[in-house]
């Protein structure tokens, strides 16, 4: 006992295995547990960063995709928008064939009226001719 206070005086000690260590027994095993503890916070850390990575990279994906769909909508609005002149052009250019149709018709019908008038004078014009025979 008296050795053991000479050498822990002099800074050195047993452990449980009886060999001399230069740090206290306690003093070691606080140290072990020190590092245990310290290897699983790395170990953590990292695990964490993984999770952070992958969780980044899913957030990335998302917004790939958000960002494609919002130009499939604009593509086909303006798909829509582009259909909607031509329609509108189309009906404009039906508008003006009817408008078109329509004083031709008039036309026809004045020409026809004209016509009648025509064939009805000849027609009174013969009769007049036969009866005067």
């Amino acid at each position: 006992a008296m050795a053991q206070a000479a050498l822990g005086a002099a800074g050195l000690h047993f452990d449980e295995l009886n060999k001399l260590r230069v740090l206290e027994p306690e003093v070691a095993a606080q140290t072990a547990q020190l590092r245990e503890e310290c290897r699983a916070f790395v170990d953590k850390t990292a695990e964490f960063q993984k999770i952070v990575g992958s969780l980044i990279e899913l957030v990335d994906q998302l917004a790939k995709a958000a960002e494609s769909e919002k130009m499939k909508a604009i593509g086909a609005r303006n798909l829509l928008k582009s259909i909607a002149k031509q329609r509108e052009a189309q009906e404009q250019q039906l508008q003006a064939l009817i408008a078109e149709k329509k004083v031709q018709l008039e036309r026809y019908r004045i020409e026809y009226e004209t016509l009648c008038k025509i064939e009805a004078d000849q027609n009174e014009f013969i009769d007049q001719f036969i009866f005067q025979k």
